[in-house]
């Protein structure tokens, strides 16, 4: 009977090593308390802070999570647009739904999800990133790419805004987006005047 069960496991084991996700894994020490960094990834002001010019978070499961990187686009197109809160166990725990950026539409029509585990230590607060879920054909591939650059970026952006002691300061990006719309809508103002 031993071996019966033992032969039944290890005809498994291949199975089991074909199914493991292999994900964006990353790790921050915070120099901030768990509740400000808690606090900086769950509440609108929070985000804005570090990560994008404006928010639309509800820290609850089902609640929307929602990052417009452009908050001027066109709906569906300012960032994270649509997304959503899993779970959250308050000061340990927050997962949510994340799309690929509107460059790449196919992968972007699709979820993954990122589940942030957050931990006090003595000098301020261990974060883990996992970000799961990733194809493998079509724009996954170079959305897997374009987060594997981005995510590093975010959670130092979100150091810099603890160490520093000031959240981010978005005035001189919304001029420049503002300045490069203008300029957009002129040549199209432009070149709808050229055509017969």
């Amino acid at each position: 009977m031993r071996r019966l069960l033992l032969a039944a496991l290890l005809s498994l084991a291949p199975l089991a090593a074909t199914a493991a996700e292999s994900g964006i894994e990353l790790t921050a020490q915070i120099k901030a308390p768990l509740a400000d960094v808690w606090q900086a990834w769950t509440t609108n002001e929070g985000i804005s802070g570090f990560f994008a010019p404006e928010a639309r978070v509800e820290a609850r499961p089902g609640g929307p999570f929602e990052i417009y990187m452009n908050p001027y686009a066109a709906a569906g197109l300012k960032g994270a647009d649509d997304m959503r809160v899993l779970a959250v166990e308050p000061q340990k725990l927050l997962s949510f739904t994340w799309n690929a950026p509107p460059h790449l539409p196919q992968a972007r029509q699709q979820r993954t999800v990122v589940i942030l585990r957050f931990a006090a230590e003595a000098d301020g607060t261990r974060l883990s990133l996992s970000h799961l879920g990733w194809g493998s054909d079509g724009e996954w591939p170079k959305a897997r790419a374009y987060f594997e650059k981005a995510w590093p970026n975010v959670l130092a952006n979100l150091q810099k805004r603890f160490e520093t002691g000031k959240p981010h300061d978005w005035t001189e990006w919304r001029a420049q987006l503002q300045r490069y719309q203008a300029a957009e809508a002129a040549k199209q103002a432009e070149a709808g005047k050229t055509q017969p």
